[in-house]
């Protein structure tokens, strides 16, 4: 069976309890596949990126139809950090539900309003209103250049800047190390693995270090980050409580000696 997530957010956990440790965080609008019904309120699940875990059923709308016309249909992407869908378009408009960076909607183009309004329709069916500059098209696949792509998966990895960070966690409300270079890729339409290696079947490869570029990801024991060029790399750190940039420069006052002196690897789509 097939599934959209029709909550914020729906935590994928290790285990089928609340309480076990959150290893994902799947967007609104995002579909996944129920690999196993448990007697219980949970599933578990993969999305899209082939990851698995468990998800309670209460964030998810299961329905094989439903779940291909959405995956065919929508294909509008929130890029603000947080979006307020409205029930009507204007600004004193209630409140339907919120969303995160990275959801997906359904923009509905015969009830298309002006440049500020966009009518969209949930997966749930329900019609409601965003800001339009708030949209963009969802990347499928990228089909940029090398430069364009570095510079854009850079841009996007650097807009989740102060998020706090989130033990696997994958949007502006909190965020760890690979949350953040995967859904940076994912949202230029790349899918690479969702954890901190570099693992057969993804795109990332490993390379020399002295032919990372931007974009690039650097590798260190359970940490991954992004290299920005000029020594500099943006990353979620657990010891630094957000997503920010340090440096791999000695001479640098942004320099972390426990990364700078730990790299297990660098990967590359580009190789």
């Amino acid at each position: 069976m097939n599934a959209i997530v029709i909550t914020m957010i729906a935590n994928l956990h290790a285990k089928p309890d609340s309480a076990s440790e959150l290893i994902d965080e799947v967007l609104y609008g995002m579909p996944v596949q129920i690999i196993e019904e448990l007697a219980t309120n949970w599933v578990r699940i993969e999305t899209a990126y082939r990851y698995e875990g468990y998800c309670e059923k209460k964030h998810l709308l299961i329905d094989d139809l439903k779940t291909s016309a959405w995956v065919l249909n929508a294909q509008q992407v929130i890029h603000q950090r947080f979006a307020d869908v409205l029930y009507e378009p204007k600004i004193q408009s209630s409140k339907m539900m919120t969303l995160v960076k990275g959801s997906i909607v359904q923009v509905i183009a015969n009830k298309a309003l002006n440049k500020e309004w966009a009518a969209i329709q949930l997966a749930t069916g329900e019609l409601g209103y965003i800001r339009q500059q708030w949209l963009l098209p969802k990347v499928a696949e990228n089909s940029l250049e090398e430069h364009a792509f570095r510079e854009n998966v850079v841009q996007t990895a650097l807009s989740y800047l102060a998020t706090p960070y989130r033990w696997g966690g994958k949007s502006p409300l909190g965020i760890d190390c690979s949350g953040l270079c995967s859904i940076a890729y994912m949202l230029n339409g790349v899918t690479i693995f969702r954890d901190a290696k570099i693992v057969e079947g993804f795109p990332i490869k490993e390379i020399a270090f002295d032919g990372m570029q931007k974009g690039d990801l650097l590798f260190f024991p359970g940490h991954v980050a992004m290299y920005l060029g000029q020594s500099l790399y943006v990353h979620s750190s657990l010891g630094g409580n957000e997503v920010n940039i340090n440096s791999l420069d000695k001479q640098h006052a942004l320099y972390r000696d426990d990364l700078a002196t730990t790299i297990t690897g660098v990967g590359s789509i580009f190789y």
